[in-house]
């Protein structure tokens, strides 16, 4: 019985022991890139809107909306309408803002600032309440020959996958986060 007691106490002592781990990838240990800003394509000079339309394109991994004034100047802001990240890019594009087409906010081409009320249509007038109002961003935008060019941060995309967990369990299998 004494061997027993004694067995009994020299496991449950030992679970107090530090252990030394595997040590795995994580968010905190990802390595990180400096931001690079640059201009780089988003869409085709034919397929820029109208006057008074936007479209929705890709630049350095980020979904970029490409807006057109009645007059004719070009403007990129993010295309994630706050709260609900729906397209910011089927919105109705005036001198001055480009209005969210589900919940109304309008949004300044120039700054990417709220202008008026935020959320003042429809289901807006629910989901407002429940948020900050809050902006999108805008990005340097110049037209060339053959495309419309966007200035962003090509690393951060980069930047933001290094956030991902990767490891033993990472989703693609591979504990570096590459495909098979």
């Amino acid at each position: 019985m004494k061997v027993l007691s004694l067995a009994t106490l020299v496991t449950a002592a030992s679970a107090f022991v530090p252990q030394k781990q595997a040590s795995f990838g994580t968010a905190l240990s990802a390595k990180k890139f400096a931001p690079k800003v640059q201009y780089v394509p988003c869409i085709s000079a034919e397929e820029l809107p109208d006057p008074g339309f936007a479209t929705s394109g890709v630049a350095g991994g980020l979904a970029i909306c490409i807006a057109v004034t009645p007059t004719g100047k070009i403007f990129a802001l993010g295309d994630k309408c706050p709260p609900v990240n729906q397209p910011l890019s089927f919105g109705r594009v005036t001198e001055d803002t480009i209005e969210d087409p589900v919940l109304g906010t309008k949004f300044s081409l120039k700054t990417g600032d709220v202008v008026g009320k935020f959320c003042p249509s429809g289901i807006g007038l629910l989901l407002g309440g429940l948020f900050e109002p809050s902006g999108v961003p805008t990005y340097a935008v110049k037209k060339n020959k053959n495309s419309i060019d966007v200035q962003v941060d090509v690393n951060y995309k980069a930047n933001f996958e290094a956030n991902y967990w990767s490891g033993v369990l990472d989703a693609q299998g591979k504990a570096d986060g590459k495909y098979y």
